[in-house]
């Protein structure tokens, strides 16, 4: 029989300040008496219950803590009613303990099968079993701190889902802001045709093409690529868009007043190194940018270009070959002493030039293969017949079957000239 024991000065109670509560299993009364008495004792609430059968009852209707149960009972016995309990969902773990004279390793495996988390040898002692229930309260304790974290994170992560479909709406409506910097898909100057393409490979990226007219003779066109992806890569593209949109001296950087105070293209590499000052003195970012920028004069033919860090323009002689464009230089924003120095190319009808970012050049085949400039003028050449629009169209789709895939890791634009094709 189990001794008197003191009640303790606070009563055992969950972290709602509930007193926890002890349902006692078996079929012998005085059993249940003695184990009843000593748990009220400790400030326990105690239901008793004569068979499993009673006790699940008791369970249904009650918000239990700890299962005290005899093994062998009528009716329903303890393993089985282990198995109940187990099977019914509840919010809150409940430590269960079987009471049992029996000590054979594959009985006690049985029960510890059928769901129980502890086993107390007849007759119960008062220290055994109270360190048995302190254990399960123990257990119970952290069961409910790892709920309480758990629902702290299901909580957490519900406002982050929250705030990244809001975040993910107001990207598709900076991607949509993004598109229409490029105003016009196609423009045409003269004998001079462009047509444009851009995506992005996320939501919002860096690459920008466009063109703008000067005078009634020249024409300036750029492709742009600025270091990263993402918002502030985008907002960067924005700035640029900016400063080189525009027909007018003071609002396009790229252009100047002449003697007569008429609108005229400025030499693209001092346009190039005027840019690299704004960057490295005017703009607090770590961003950088490459960029190829022409001024074209529609009359002559004559192309002036900057490269500066982009990939090489490719120009498609009127059946005479092609040839890359540029010869290097470094991006804008990188170093304050970098020298940007302009070239010429002369267009004769029927000529044309491809402007494109790295996200073609660098763009792999499953194999690991870039398509580089070699690839990419061998495309060129075979579209020769395809008018600025439709290669633009193309262009992406191509690039998709060389990837075989639909996401090269990288934003994609491109930029066609045809002069005199008409």
């Amino acid at each position: 029989m189990i001794p008197n024991v003191q009640s303790p000065t606070h009563p055992p109670e969950t972290s709602a300040g509930r007193r926890l509560q002890v349902l006692v299993v078996d079929d012998s009364r005085l059993q249940r008496r003695i184990l009843s008495m000593a748990l009220k004792k400790k400030g326990y609430d105690v239901f008793e219950a004569e068979d499993g059968n009673h006790g699940f009852e008791i369970f249904s209707q009650n918000h239990i803590d700890i299962v005290i149960s005899d093994w062998m009972m009528p009716g329903l016995s303890g393993p089985d009613l282990c198995r109940k309990l187990r099977a019914v969902e509840s919010e809150h773990y409940v430590y269960i303990i079987l009471l049992t004279t029996k000590s054979e390793k594959d009985e006690i495996a049985q029960g510890f099968d059928a769901g129980a988390d502890d086993f107390l040898s007849k007759p119960v002692h008062a220290v055994e079993l109270m360190a048995r229930i302190t254990a399960g309260e123990r257990v119970m304790r952290m069961e409910r701190e790892l709920t309480t974290k758990n629902h702290l994170i299901s909580e957490t992560l519900a406002e982050l889902k929250t705030l990244y479909h809001a975040l993910d709406s107001d990207l598709i409506e900076a991607k949509k802001l993004q598109q229409s910097l490029v105003r016009d898909k196609t423009g045409t100057f003269g004998r001079a045709d462009l047509a444009l393409m851009l995506k992005s490979s996320g939501h919002v990226g860096g690459d920008l093409v466009g063109f703008f007219p000067i005078n009634d003779f020249e024409v300036g066109l750029y492709s742009l690529d600025v270091s990263g992806h993402g918002v502030s890569s985008a907002l960067m593209t924005a700035r640029l868009a900016g400063v080189l949109s525009g027909s007018m001296p003071g609002k396009n950087i790229a252009i100047e007043a002449d003697g007569a105070g008429q609108p005229v293209g400025r030499d693209p590499g001092a346009v190039a190194a005027d840019l690299n000052r704004l960057l490295l003195e005017e703009m607090e970012t770590e961003h950088y940018f490459t960029i190829m920028l022409g001024i074209l004069n529609i009359d002559t033919g004559v192309l002036r270009m900057v490269q500066a860090g982009h990939p090489h323009g490719h120009l498609l002689r009127n059946g005479a070959g092609s040839d890359l464009l540029g010869e290097g230089g470094l991006p804008i924003g990188l170093l304050d002493a970098a020298d940007y120095t302009s070239f010429t190319a002369t267009l004769a009808p029927g000529d044309r030039v491809l402007l494109v970012s790295d996200g073609f050049t660098e763009c792999t085949d499953p194999a690991g293969n870039m398509l580089d400039d070699e690839g990419l003028a061998a495309w060129f050449a075979q579209h020769r017949d395809l008018d600025g629009p439709a290669l633009m169209d193309i262009l992406p789709r191509d690039l998709e079957r060389f990837a075989q895939s639909t996401d090269f890791g990288d934003d994609i634009s491109a930029l066609v000239l045809d002069f005199g094709r008409g």
